[in-house]
């Protein structure tokens, strides 16, 4: 087990599906994404975390019946965090159980690819944690700005891909996340 590291699954949630702006084509290959690296993960020893967003009424609030795991995802979570803000370490109690836990490096995964998954990345970072930050086992949505210009999922992912690199994170696919865990365990 690479006793250091957590996989960290943030807001991976069924709240999401009740948003307008949500899309199962585009959702289809993130559920496969994120559902390789959990099982990776998981048969590597790493603990996984799971982080649920909960916020007043609506799809996020506690009582919605929709801060469940996006389905189809299968996750037996070692430790389970809610959040009410971007940051999965404000306010959850997971900066505690990383420091109980002698984590020094997560991976990131989760929706959305630009807020919540970002904003925590760039947080850990700052904290001191080594973050790998698994690209494509996050998921955004297409945004539109002011100016009435339409930004694709596509494009604000690599926006914050560009942002976050060598930065905040090392972004990894899936296969460079687990082979780097296993890299860690032979060491």
């Amino acid at each position: 087990m690479s006793a250091d590291t957590a996989l960290i699954v943030i807001d991976a949630q069924e709240s999401f599906r009740q948003r307008g702006y949500w899309n199962e084509a585009e959702a289809k290959p993130f559920i496969a994404n994120i559902q390789r690296l959990i099982d990776g993960a998981k048969a590597k020893g790493l603990p996984i975390v799971q982080i649920f967003h909960v916020d007043g009424d609506g799809p996020f609030a506690l009582d919605s019946g929709f801060i469940k795991p996006l389905a189809p995802v299968s996750l037996n979570a070692d430790v389970v965090f809610n959040k009410a803000r971007h940051s999965a370490l404000v306010g959850s109690g997971l900066e505690v159980w990383l420091t109980e836990n002698h984590i020094r490096k997560v991976l990131i995964a989760g929706i959305r690819t630009e807020q919540c998954c970002e904003t925590t990345t760039r947080h850990a970072s700052d904290l001191g944690y080594e973050v790998e930050f698994v690209s494509e086992a996050t998921l955004t949505f297409a945004m539109t700005n002011a100016e009435g210009r339409t930004f694709s999922g596509d494009e604000i992912k690599a926006r914050t891909e560009l942002v976050l690199a060598g930065r905040f994170a090392r972004i990894v696919t899936v296969d460079e996340a687990l082979s780097g865990v296993e890299r860690a365990m032979a060491a």
